[in-house]
């Protein structure tokens, strides 16, 4: 999602001159040449072989192991193993090579449970973690660790970014691995196709993407074991959280952004002990899981009930990001809430109907 997106972006400011690797069993599919490597960033050799040989003056890393809560609990072990894998490759070999610039991107996961709100930069590491995300937290705290480490040991320009929860154009959408804003869209989505007796759409879209849950004979009690029926959809957790979501494409454009405007340097005005020098990426306000689940609810045409489990985990109770920083930098988010919804389930609509995922299995 977010490497198609930053491509999208360059591809859009004239930038022509870029590399991407993938991870999937063909290249992504863009309308102007992109020179794709399938490689495995885990892999330290293949990772070395790729900077080594193309010598880029930029890297974005957008390559992570990320997922729901769902995820996060099942899979603690490979989230922290593949993602310090992924970092300590990309960064270290970045600067062997003689990258110019690193842009390195966190999660705002990076922030203690019971955090202050909002959240500012300095409250890294100031009290225990949320217990679902800690794995992937810590190692995302790694990564912007190692990027001020090198920055000042090397005198390298590596600048970490902490974006909020990013949801839009080829988001991962199976019901057990994938990020509130996604998992609703598609629960909504089969219930009104319920609704409206659209069972060829429901085998389309099945076949289309992995549900996540094992398929059963009776298709209408496996999407109930999903908490997907025509009457109601199930919804993890109390409803009562408060998240901050961003659109991919606002993402992309401040990548790009800090890259061509923002240097180390710049970080570490004022600092008496250089840390904390990542930069929040928010859209500024939050709103709760309630609220969000009835607005995509509307908009995908649901007319059933909303039905909380209580006896899922919430994870943190609030997570707003303080965008103060990147403000002051002078950048700011363009797409509302409301809109990137819509552009999203537009986008998962006509993926399914073109029968492939556009621009999809980017690192």
């Amino acid at each position: 999602m977010v490497g198609s997106a930053i491509i999208r972006c360059l591809l859009k400011n004239g930038y022509s001159n870029i590399v991407s690797t993938y991870l999937s069993n063909k290249p992504p599919m863009f309308s102007s040449p992109v020179r794709f490597y399938k490689i495995d960033l885990t892999n330290q050799l293949q990772s070395a072989g790729l900077l080594a040989q193309e010598r880029p003056e930029y890297v974005f890393v957008a390559s992570a192991r990320v997922g729901g809560i769902e995820a996060n609990s099942r899979l603690r072990g490979q989230f922290i193993y593949e993602n310090l894998q992924i970092q300590c490759n990309t960064i270290h070999y970045s600067y062997l090579t003689g990258v110019k610039k690193l842009i390195f991107l966190g999660s705002s996961c990076i922030y203690p449970k019971h955090c202050p709100q909002p959240m500012k930069e300095d409250y890294l590491l100031t009290s225990p973690l949320e217990y679902t995300n800690e794995p992937y937290a810590i190692a995302k705290i790694a990564g912007l660790k190692m990027c001020d480490a090198y920055n000042l040991q090397y005198g390298t320009n590596f600048i970490s970014l902490m974006p909020t929860n990013l949801y839009g154009i080829n988001d991962n959408f199976n019901l057990l691995h994938s990020h509130v804003i996604p998992a609703l869209i598609r629960k909504f989505h089969l219930a009104r196709c319920l609704q409206d007796e659209e069972f060829d759409l429901i085998y389309k879209d099945i076949a289309f993407r992995d549900l996540g849950y094992d398929i059963k004979d009776d298709i209408q009690q496996t999407l109930k074991s999903a908490g997907i029926t025509k009457d109601y959809v199930e919804i993890w957790g109390s409803g009562n959280a408060r998240r901050d979501f961003l659109y991919v494409d606002d993402l992309a454009d401040v990548c790009l952004f800090v890259m061509n405007n923002v240097d180390f340097k710049d970080l570490t005005v004022g600092k008496d002990e250089i840390k904390n020098t990542h930069i929040n990426i928010g859209s500024g306000q939050d709103i709760s899981i309630s609220d969000l689940a009835n607005l995509i609810s509307e908009i995908v045409g649901f007319k059933g009930d909303l039905r909380f489990n209580t006896n899922k985990p919430d994870g943190m109770p609030v997570k707003l990001l303080d965008n103060t920083l990147i403000n002051t930098l002078g950048w700011k988010p363009s797409v509302c809430l409301k809109d990137g919804l819509v552009n999203t389930y537009d986008w998962y609509l006509k993926s399914i109907n073109q029968g492939f995922d556009l621009e999809q299995g980017i690192n």
